[in-house]
C-alpha cells in the first residue's frame, strides 16, 4: 500500500508503539505509516525493524498499515534493508547512490524514498507509556481531520519558538 498525502505517519520506537497504532489504526478505520526512528536502520537495523512490524500486524490483523524503515545516509544500512525485504526504505544520501539503490530495491519489489515523510506523531516521549494511553493518544491523531499537522508531545515547542 502507497502512502497517501492524508495518510498519518507514526514514528514507533517499540513494538509497544507499533501495536497501539495498528490498533488505533483498526479501530478508526484508517491506514497508516509506521515510521521508524531517524536512521534506525544504522543502529537497530533490518532485522529489528522487520520484527517489529510483523509482529504488530500479526497482533493486529486487521490493521491496514505501510512500514519506512530511515537508514539516513548509509548505503550499507539501505542495502541490508533493502536484502531484509523491508517494503519501504528511506536513504538521504547523495543521489548517484539512491539511483543505484532505486534500481537494486526496484528490482526487489521494495519502495525507496530519498525524502523522509514528515511525521503525524512521534511517540518517543511516551516510551514507557501504558498501552491503553499509547492507543488513546494514535487514536487521537487518526481522528484527527487533517491527518497532515505534527502533533508533539505535552509541553514541547516547535523548532525557532520563542523562549
Amino acid at each position: 500500500m502507497v502512502q497517501s498525502s492524508n495518510t498519518p505517519a507514526i514514528v514507533v520506537h517499540s513494538l509497544a508503539h507499533a501495536v497501539a497504532t495498528l490498533s488505533a489504526a483498526a479501530e478508526a478505520g484508517r491506514s497508516v505509516t509506521l515510521l521508524s526512528a531517524p536512521d534506525a536502520g544504522i543502529y537497530a537495523g533490518p532485522g529489528w525493524f522487520g520484527a517489529l512490524v510483523a509482529a504488530a500486524r500479526d497482533a493486529e490483523p486487521a490493521a491496514q498499515c505501510t512500514a519506512l524503515l530511515d537508514c539516513g545516509d548509509d548505503a550499507g544500512a539501505a542495502q541490508a534493508a533493502i536484502r531484509a525485504g523491508i517494503e519501504g526504505v528511506i536513504f538521504t544520501g547523495r543521489a548517484d547512490v539512491a539511483e543505484r539503490l532505486g534500481d537494486i530495491a526496484g528490482q526487489r519489489g521494495v519502495r525507496l524514498l530519498t525524502v523522509r515523510p514528515d511525521a503525524t506523531l512521534d511517540l518517543a516521549a511516551q516510551f514507557l507509556a501504558s498501552p491503553e494511553m499509547l492507543r488513546r493518544r494514535c487514536g487521537e491523531v487518526l481522528r484527527y481531520k487533517s491527518g497532515r499537522r505534527t502533533i508533539r508531545p505535552a509541553g514541547s515547542r516547535p523548532a525557532g519558538a520563542g523562549e
